[in-house]
Formats: C-alpha cells, structure tokens, sequence
C-alpha cells in the first residue's frame, strides 16, 4: 500500500483564552485591600511550517483533528493564568493550505515559512486590569475568548525542477532511478507508479531535482485515471521532459500521436504552456524500438524541442540527457527573477470606518457586525449586572447605541451581536453615569421599569405570530403553484 498522501482535510481547534480572576485583596487590618483578580493566558495558535524533513502528508491523514492548548485562568493575588502552547504543523515544501471551498489560504514554498491558520483566543482580563477611579473593585471579570474553529485542505504540490511526463509504463521511473538515487517501483505493467518520487541529479557542477510521477492518460485533465494527482505535482517544474516508449507493443501507439495527446491534456489543465520541453525517445536498447527512433524523430521535428535517444537497461544516451536538462535549467534560474523578502504595509482605517455594521434582518432584529462588538460579547457575564452595564457602557463608546437609534431601532427591540440576542434599552447608558454600588450590581439595571419587560414579551409573542403568518403563507403558495402545474 502506498504510504504517499498529497492532501488531506484538517479540522482546527486553536486554544481558547483563560477567563480572568474576580478577587479582592483580604489581609489583616487591610479590610479594603482592593481587587487583585489576574488576567487569563492567551490560547495556543496552530502554525503551518516549511519543514525540509516532511516530505508527505501521511501523519495528518491518521490524525486530521488538531487542537491547541487551552490559556489557563487567572488567579488572586494578581496571578496571571499561562498562555497555551502553539501547536506546529510540519509540511513539506510546496504545501498550499486552502479553505473547504477551494480558495487559497497561502502557498507555502521555501523551508521556513510559517502560516498562522488559526489563531487563539485571548484571555479575559482579570477584575484588577478592569478598575479605574470611577470603577474602583470591579466585581466581574472578562471570559476568555474562544479559539478559531475551521476546516482546511491541505494539498502537497512537489517542487521540482524537472517533471517526466510519459503514458502509463513509458519507462519514466526506470529512468529516474538510473539518473539519480530514487528508488521507484518498476514493473511491466501500468500504473506501477502510484505516487510522485523526487529524485536529486548531478550535471558537473550543477544539480537539479526531477520528479517522477504517475503515468499520464487521455482525460487526465478531468479525472481519468489518476488525473488531477498527477497534473497537481508538475506546477511548479521548470521543464517538462516528455518520455516515449519505442518499444511499445500496442499496434495503435506511435510516438508523435502520444506527444500529441500529453500536450493536449496539458493545455486542458492550463498554466504549463510556457514551460520548455525535450522529448526522449526510450528503450532503444531494444531492436524495435532503436528502428521506430529512427523513422520518427524527423518527425518529431515540427515541435521544436530538442530529441534525446535513450536506454535506462544500458545507459545509453543519459549523459548527453542529464546535461540537456541541466541546460535548461539553468536557463529558467537565470531568468527568474529573485525573490525579495515582503514589505509590510500598514493601512490605516478609513476615517469613516465606525468599525461595525448594523443591518435589520427578515424579523426586525437589528444585527449588530464587528469584531471589536462581537469579542466584547463573547467575553461578557451576562448572569453579572456589573459586566452588563460595563459592556453597554463600552458599545456606546464605541458608538453602536447611537447607531441603533440612527437606524431606527426603539426601546425593547431585538438586537443580536454575535450569538446574544437581548432587548435593546438605551437608558442603560444614555444620560445615566455608573454609579458604584454592591459588587456584580448596577443600579442603571434596577430602574428598567415592569412595563418596558411586559412590552418585550408582547413583542416576542408579535414576532412569533408574524413568523407563523410566514410559514402559512408560504405553504399556501407552494399548494397553489402545485394547483397550476397540475392544470397545465
């Protein structure tokens, strides 16, 4: 069985943040000592990195679930709580991590690149980062914000700087192995190689990588056969060296109608018509096949590329081979231009940038969008009048109270930031400063009136009746457009 996997699905799980430490100083003849509560450890991230020894995805195909380490909470006595661990992940070069709908998250080429995928949650603030001179000993603390959850592909492209494109037992791995150290599958039959195999090969001074890959078919480029594996793994080569068997037994087989077909499955695929080719024509070391080289390779002329007589059995023809590609190779790194380490660019946010957006859904509910609001909800404790007040005190800084009154919205109506919905009450803040009082208390919350709670109830029952009158006026027009077509 092959032990070869090129991709993989990963289900993420980063560290989710320690939640920070509600504690009050107590020390004899200190009854006020004051809050001391530390702050949670950050989550562990999940890093992708460049690893020069990975050369398969095998190890995350046995175990695609991943989960860093959770931050620990805070403590009293100003005790902040452990970051988690990063949890790296080692791929080989040419690894491109992409989302479950295909787009590209980063194309991971050259040993040491890192990619941050998922990243942690932050730690909630302990109740001694919260104090200030009007809240003096908080009586809340922060949650800890929960990791990034996602799925990714994982799909390994080699990176090599020749790729030996042939039919299924064109000799392609009998010539790999004698030209480098690779020690490929060879058998007579097709589709021995099931895998790619990379192989290193000296010209004098100069070396170069050659990837040898499953044989190639008419309909590769939509599938057929190993299709796609194949295609997936000569990207990135430099040259593509087409190897033709001119010893075949099939009657209906002749080198220029297989040059043909590979060219066209390669032109299906797209993005490797730039790519320079050479042609070699194997097995000459049989009778046969020696004769079929010299009777088509004036025909071979018409593609312009340079012909190669070759034997793997008895190695005829491989040093002028090796040298020829080392040729073009060295041609394709002259030419490309070197790599310059990135710029960083800051982009300042747009003055008009409020940092959050409000939109009203199909049920009147005001849906408020932003990352700042969201986090802030996610790290509220919402059983804490305290934090409540806190948090409505902070979105109103931040400007979505004004905003939500802007857009339309009245006391009592449905507001959803992230996965909290609640009951919009703007006199929690408007007008109204805090005023300090019992710990996990404000009285900003006392002064909602019984009848404004009865209004929300009504309004909840309202919703719940308007959704209702939806589902039946939708059912309805499904059983008249029933009605039509049966009349028709």
């Amino acid at each position: 069985m092959a032990t070869f996997v090129d991709r993989v699905v990963l289900h993420l799980q980063a560290g989710d943040g320690g939640h920070g430490c509600v504690s009050i100083l107590r020390e004899k003849f200190k009854p006020f000592g004051g809050p001391d509560g530390g702050n949670g450890g950050h989550g562990g991230n999940i890093l992708v990195v460049v690893d020069p020894a990975a050369h398969t995805l095998l190890d995350f195909h046995f175990r695609p679930h991943i989960k860093a380490t959770n931050g620990t909470g805070g403590a009293g006595g100003n005790r902040d709580g452990a970051n988690g661990g990063d949890m790296v992940l080692k791929v080989p070069n040419g690894t491109v991590v992409q989302t479950m709908d295909g787009q590209v998250l980063a194309d991971l080429v050259g040993v040491g690149t890192t990619l941050e995928v998922a990243r942690g949650g932050r730690g909630g603030r302990g109740n001694a980062a919260l104090a200030s001179s009007r809240r003096k000993a908080p009586g809340f603390a922060e949650f800890g914000e929960p990791g990034e959850r996602m799925d990714v592909v994982l799909e390994l492209k080699s990176v090599a700087d020749v790729g030996l494109v042939g039919f299924p037992s064109a000799g392609k791995s009998s010539l790999i192995s004698v030209i480098s150290a690779a020690k490929p599958k060879i058998a007579d039959y097709p589709f021995t190689t099931l895998v790619p195999n990379l192989g290193v090969v000296q010209a004098g001074g100069d070396t170069f990588t050659v990837a040898d890959v499953p044989g190639l078919i008419p309909g590769a480029a939509t599938g057929k056969g190993l299709g796609l594996q194949f295609l997936r793994h000569i990207e990135r080569t430099a040259v593509l060296v087409h190897v033709v068997d001119t010893a075949t037994l099939e009657p209906d087989r002749d080198p220029v109608a297989d040059i043909e077909a590979l060219e066209a499955e390669l032109a299906e695929y797209g993005g490797l018509g730039d790519r320079p080719r050479i042609i070699v024509l194997n097995k000459i070391d049989v009778p046969d096949g020696r004769d079929l080289a010299d009777i088509v390779e004036p025909d071979l002329e018409k593609f312009g590329w340079p012909v190669f007589r070759v034997s793997a059995a008895t190695r005829e023809g491989l040093r002028e081979l090796i040298f020829g590609m080392a040729k073009l190779v060295n041609e394709h790194r002259l030419a490309t231009p070197i790599l310059e380490p990135k710029r960083i660019v800051i982009r300042p946010k747009a003055v008009d940038d409020a940092g959050f957006t409000i939109e009203q859904d199909e049920e009147e509910v005001f849906v408020v969008r932003g990352v700042q609001a969201e986090r802030w909800v996610q790290q509220t404790n919402f059983d804490n009048d305290e934090a409540v007040g806190y948090l409505a005190d902070r979105l109103a800084r931040l400007g979505v109270e004004a905003a939500l009154e802007k857009a339309g919205a009245v006391p009592g109506a449905p507001v959803r930031i992230g996965i909290r919905e609640f009951d919009w009450q703007p006199t929690i803040y408007a007008g109204k400063e805090y005023v300090p009082g019992n710990r996990g208390t404000d009285i900003r919350l006392d002064s909602l009136t019984q009848s404004s709670r009865a209004a929300t109830a009504d309004r909840l029952a309202a919703r719940k009746e308007r959704r209702v009158h939806r589902e039946y006026e939708a059912e309805m027009a499904a059983k008249a457009d029933v009605v039509d077509e049966s009349d028709e």
